[in-house]
């Protein structure tokens, strides 16, 4: 049974270590375990029986942004659309918050168009190129490819309460 949840705070040293499998591997960026305790309430995870199998967050960027950072999945539980089940669970959040855009950053652009993201300038997101792509060690060689998704947002995107006048 697989089941799509908000992460805890005992979830972060198994989140470290995915990120940092794949980071290894060439896949992503390193994540530090400190950064991962601050930014806990932003991850989602996905358990199979009650074990952690992939995991994702959505780090709010500005009034009408977010981005969706560290989605890993262990290499033993591919293939079960838990990266898509985490990004749908990021992008509910992202809804609900009334946030426009959504984007990612990714080695992996084609998972992203599957999902509904489409390819993006990087320059789309100035906030975090001058905040935080202008201080990483790729800066000057990037090869992550951009990726973004239009919600709308606003005051559209959230629920309409009508007040009945008391009789």
């Amino acid at each position: 049974m697989v089941v799509v949840e908000p992460a805890r705070i005992a979830d972060a040293q198994a989140i470290h270590e995915l990120v940092t499998h794949w980071a290894d591997r060439g896949d992503m960026l390193h994540r530090p375990v400190s950064e991962v305790y601050e930014s806990i309430r932003d991850f989602k995870v996905a358990r199979i029986d009650g074990q952690m199998a992939a995991c994702g967050s959505l780090h709010i960027m500005g009034p009408d942004l977010a981005e969706i950072r560290s989605l890993a999945v262990r290499e033993d539980a591919q293939g079960k659309q838990l990266g898509a089940a985490i990004v749908d669970a990021c992008l509910e959040d992202a809804r609900e918050l009334g946030l426009e855009r959504v984007f990612a950053l990714t080695y992996r652009p084609g998972f992203f168009e599957r999902v509904g993201f489409r390819l993006a300038n990087v320059m789309e997101f100035p906030q975090k190129v001058w905040n935080e792509c202008v201080r990483c060690p790729f800066f000057t060689n990037c090869k992550e490819v951009a990726v973004v998704m239009d919600l709308g947002g606003g005051d559209e995107a959230l629920p309409v309460v009508r007040e009945e006048a008391a009789p």
